[in-house]
């Protein structure tokens, strides 16, 4: 290998190794982490306001309509979240991304409290339009099926005692189970189920009226920010907690070779 193979070489290693590193994390993440914590805030609480006391009721459902302004943003990132789940733990098995396995393990409670919102309001959503709290729907179903794999991943990842293999068994898990998404978005197209087609795709135009889609559009961005704020916050504390912990362990090693000698 020439020099100039081997200086490539190096420029290509090198933005790998930049963002990998846990202190360039730390220092872009504290610039990064109030921009999406207090807009998210804000466009949560605008979101849910305008929807829950200035937007139209629904010809059909009346007021109970209001309960989406919450349960479709939690809807929409509890399978966000499984997809960012899925990325981090392609990366770790693939590249041995050194912040891949931190954010797959911060990301997974996050995910799974949204899952548990989501299912908890579209019960509560549920009961007045279908008479029941649970029915074996479909789409209620495969959302519940990724609500146990969020749990599944949480396990596994803490079950063995060398982090390594729980990181990489968290993983697998985590690809694997990526297949329940198009599950997820198409079982209403594929089964005949209770739930009603999408009102926003990329194809067509919305079919929900304007004064239903602002609310929801601010209500989601702002769950979204706050979802991201939240993970990256987490991953900080997991970064920082690792670092104590690695200088106590050092304390305590050099403690210990002091008594020895």
């Amino acid at each position: 290998m020439d020099a100039r193979t081997a200086a490539v070489s190096t420029r290509s290693k090198r933005p790998r190794r930049h963002f990998a590193n846990p202190g360039q994390f730390l220092r872009l993440s504290g610039k990064v982490l109030p921009w999406l914590l207090w807009p998210g805030g804000l466009l949560t609480i605008v979101g849910i306001v305008w929807g829950a006391f200035f937007a139209p009721d629904d010809w059909q459902q009346g007021d109970m309509v209001r309960i989406m302004y919450v349960h479709v943003p939690f809807a929409w990132l509890a399978s966000a979240g499984y997809f960012s789940l899925a990325v981090c733990s392609f990366v770790s098995l693939v590249w041995r991304h050194p912040l891949a396995d931190l954010a797959a393990v911060e990301i997974g409670p996050v995910g799974a409290g949204f899952t548990a919102v989501c299912l908890a309001t579209g019960s509560l959503w549920g009961k007045p339009e279908w008479g029941a709290w649970w029915v074996w729907d479909a789409r209620l179903t495969s959302v519940f099926i990724l609500f146990l794999l969020y749990l599944g991943h949480i396990a596994l990842v803490r079950a063995f005692d060398d982090p390594a293999r729980g990181y990489r068994a968290g993983s697998i898990l985590a690809v694997v189970g990526v297949i329940n998404l198009p599950i997820i978005k198409f079982s209403v197209d594929w089964w005949n189920t209770l739930h009603q087609p999408a009102s926003i795709g990329l194809t067509g135009a919305p079919t929900i009226a304007s004064s239903m889609l602002w609310p929801l559009f601010f209500s989601a961005l702002g769950f979204t920010l706050l979802f991201s704020g939240i993970v990256v916050a987490r991953t900080r504390a997991a970064i920082m907690e690792r670092r104590i912990r690695s200088l106590l362990n050092a304390q305590v090693s050099s403690v210990g070779e002091e008594r020895l000698s």
